[in-house]
């Protein structure tokens, strides 16, 4: 502070280094669409999970049944790793078979306990604290990459942050209280691994599949929603409106909506912005 001067002081040059906007992304309304693919997709994965949910405590879904879509995801989930090795070395591939066997003995091993878990709460108690979990795992999930670590997958593969993890960590909470309504130990650890499967292998399969190709990251998506919409519709017409609804207002409202809100964005910037280092300190 110069003396004579008050604290407040600018003069007429002040204003000349004010820079407008200079930081503000100009987005494509493509590209935001593209980008909002990948929600809606979870969405019907989460969806077609709350299906298999609600046919095997309907008792429609055996657990012989539900132990051959198991390995049926498994398969597929790894043959599709194998076609996008580029993405998943088959150094990668086999330990994840390996920890996924010690993860399936570790699920068949504690089944009696999840089976008997929540058997003095009621069941109107466990749907609800169920939903809850199931809509904190959407708000929290990790929708733009691989939401779970990948040992080897180099930059690509990030570590999953803090939000991933209790998104994750709902998830299976909300795995175990629907698994511990079930009659049999056999069903308790078809509907676990099944559940487990979707919640940790699914986001690593679907995110490979869209970085190998984004044509194939777009078909199989169109794909995924059509099976969802048509499961649902043949369980409950008001519930096929709400998903068809929620899918066109994450798929087409939002990024029209982003697109219209950009032009009221204004940012400013001069010298009265906080100073930045230009180097680093550690040097």
């Amino acid at each position: 502070m110069q003396p004579g001067f008050d604290d407040n002081h600018t003069d007429e040059l002040f204003l000349e280094d004010m820079v407008m906007n200079a930081n503000v992304v100009k987005r494509d309304i493509t590209k935001v669409i593209l980008d909002s693919v990948s929600i809606s997709q979870y969405l019907c994965i989460v969806s077609l999970v709350i299906l298999v949910w609600t046919y095997t405590l309907q008792s429609t879904l055996d657990e012989y049944s539900l132990l051959f879509l198991d390995v049926g995801l498994l398969a597929s989930g790894f043959v599709t790793l194998l076609l996008t090795r580029e993405m998943c070395s088959l150094g990668l591939f086999f330990h994840y078979l390996l920890n996924i066997g010690f993860f399936t003995t570790g699920l068949y091993v504690l089944s009696p306990i999840y089976n008997t878990l929540t058997r003095s709460i009621s069941s109107d108690t466990i749907l609800a604290v169920t939903v809850s979990l199931i809509v904190l795992h959407l708000f929290l999930h990790d929708y733009s990459g691989c939401p779970i670590g990948v040992p080897g997958g180099g930059a690509l593969f990030t570590s999953p942050s803090l939000t991933s993890c209790v998104s994750l960590n709902a998830s299976v909470v909300a795995s175990v209280f629907i698994a511990s309504r079930l009659p049999s130990r056999l069903h308790v650890f078809a509907v676990m691994l099944f559940s487990m499967q979707v919640f940790l292998f699914a986001p690593f399969v679907t995110y490979c599949i869209k970085k190998c190709s984004l044509v194939l990251h777009l078909v199989f998506s169109c794909g995924l929603m059509a099976l969802t919409l048509s499961l649902v519709y043949a369980l409950h017409k008001l519930l096929f409106v709400v998903l068809l609804g929620l899918l066109v207002f994450v798929s087409v409202v939002c990024p029209c909506w982003l697109i219209r809100i950009q032009e009221y964005k204004f940012e400013i910037n001069g010298p009265w912005d906080e100073a930045k280092l230009c180097f680093d300190i550690r040097d």
